[in-house]
C-alpha cells in the first residue's frame, strides 16, 4: 500500500483503540515499526492530535474526528451497488478489496448516509460464478498485474480440448461469464478464453513484456476492427 492509504489505514486503527503500540500498529499494517514511527510524525505534523511516544504507545484525542465524506443517496447506492458488484462476480481478494473500501466509506460518510450504505434494496446474485472459476480468475488476474504467462487446458466450444500457454492481456465480465483476452503462444495471435472452460491451470514463472503488437491496445484495436 502507498504511504496516503496506509496513513489513512493508521488513522483508522488509532480511532479503533484506546491506546496502542507502534508493535501493533507494525503487524496489522504489516511494515516495520521505524515506519510506524515515521507515519505517526507526518500525522502529528499534519495536525492529527496523535498523544503519546515511541517505546511506550499512542493515543487519538476522542474529539478528533475526519471530515465526513458527503454523497448524495444516488452517489452512495452507486458505490454500494459497484462493491456488491465485485463480491459477487470476482475472485477472493477482489471481494475482500471491496469491502474495505466500503468500510473506509463507511467510517468517514455522514450519519444521513449510513442507511443508504447498508441499504439491501440492490442485490447482486452470485451463485452463477463458482468458487472454482473465482479461484482461476483470481490467478489470471495476478498474471495481467504481474506479467506472467498462465499456462492451462482449455475445452474448445466444440468440445476440443487443448494445452495453452498464454500471456493474459485482459479480464472482461460479461454478465454471465468472465472472459479473458491473451497472446496465445501456440497460435502466434490473440485468443480470447473463457474461464469457466479451463481446467487445470498454473500461473508460471515465465514473465513477459510488453512488445509491439501483443499488447492489451493491441487486442483492443483487433477486436473494434473485427466489429466494423
Amino acid at each position: 500500500m502507498n504511504k496516503a492509504e496506509r496513513l489513512f489505514q493508521l488513522v483508522m486503527s488509532l480511532r479503533r483503540t484506546r491506546s496502542t503500540t507502534a508493535h501493533q500498529l507494525a503487524r496489522e499494517l504489516n511494515v516495520s515499526e521505524r515506519t510506524i514511527y515515521r507515519d505517526v510524525q507526518s500525522l502529528i505534523l499534519s495536525g492529527v492530535p496523535i498523544e503519546g511516544e515511541a517505546g511506550v504507545g499512542y493515543v487519538l484525542r476522542r474529539d478528533f474526528d475526519l471530515p465526513p465524506l458527503m454523497f448524495s443517496n444516488e452517489e452512495a447506492e452507486a458505490l454500494l451497488l459497484g462493491v456488491r458488484m465485485v463480491q459477487a462476480w470476482g475472485d477472493p481478494q477482489m471481494n475482500r478489496a471491496a469491502q474495505g473500501v466500503l468500510d473506509k466509506v463507511r467510517a468517514v460518510s455522514a450519519p444521513s448516509l449510513l442507511e443508504s450504505l447498508d441499504s439491501k434494496t440492490m442485490m447482486v446474485p452470485d451463485f452463477h460464478v463458482s468458487p472454482d472459476v473465482r479461484q482461476k480468475l483470481g490467478q489470471v488476474r495476478e498474471g495481467i498485474i504481474q506479467r506472467r504467462k498462465v499456462q492451462f487446458q482449455y475445452t474448445r466450444a466444440d468440445g476440443q480440448e487443448a494445452r495453452r500457454l498464454v500471456r493474459p492481456l485482459g479480464l472482461f465480465f460479461w454478465g454471465t461469464t468472465w472472459s479473458f483476452g491473451a497472446w496465445c503462444e501456440l497460435r502466434n495471435a490473440f485468443r480470447n478464453f473463457r474461464v469457466d472452460r479451463m481446467g487445470v491451470m498454473e500461473l508460471t514463472d515465465i514473465s513477459f513484456h510488453q512488445e509491439p503488437g501483443k499488447t492489451l491496445d493491441d487486442y483492443l484495436r483487433g477486436v473494434q476492427t473485427e466489429e466494423c
